[in-house]
């Protein structure tokens, strides 16, 4: 890969010396592609491939919250998880500001600021998992327990989970 194709989040888990793999999907310019259809472009099983929330507690901090591209964020438990009354999901309008990303290329590496981050527990039960690399048409792949040593995140129980 060319020096210049590479993005933000790739050359921090260079530095850090954290092994990846990363992939790339076809999307028209400007265009957000929803997470399955991602999954779907890499042949990738939806359970592996992971996107990246923000919210904003009762307490007005962010939380990042990254869970499998199929599933919705338990709203509920996600507040449970960092410890806040409620979250919300913050408007798209504020996610380049908040965190120098653009909607459908939110990475939980490399934002502005490292927030309090928590990864759906679903995480822990897959070798490698696969997110934004920070643009979009950009993924890479790492193994949980990298991802935690890097961005010092949690898991939990997050997603929404019909019985």
């Amino acid at each position: 890969m060319a020096k210049n194709d590479k993005t933000n989040v790739m050359r921090i888990l260079d530095q850090a010396k954290i092994p990846y793999s990363h992939y790339t999907y076809e999307h028209r310019e400007g265009e957000a592609v929803d997470g399955l259809t991602v999954a779907a472009s890499m042949n990738q099983p939806p359970e592996r491939v992971f996107k990246t929330l923000v919210t904003r507690g009762a307490g007005r901090d962010f939380f990042v919250f990254v869970i499998p591209v199929a599933c919705e964020l338990d709203l509920k438990a996600a507040a449970h998880a960092v410890g806040e009354k409620s979250v919300e999901m913050i408007h798209v309008a504020e996610i380049n500001k908040v965190t120098g990303y653009i909607r459908g290329g939110c990475s939980p590496i490399g934002m502005k600021k490292q927030f309090r981050t928590v990864v759906d527990r679903s995480a822990l039960e897959q070798r490698t998992i696969i997110f934004s690399a920070g643009r979009i048409g950009f993924q890479v792949e790492v193994a949980p327990a990298d991802l935690e040593k890097l961005i010092r995140c949690s898991f939990a129980g997050i997603v929404r989970r019909d019985s």
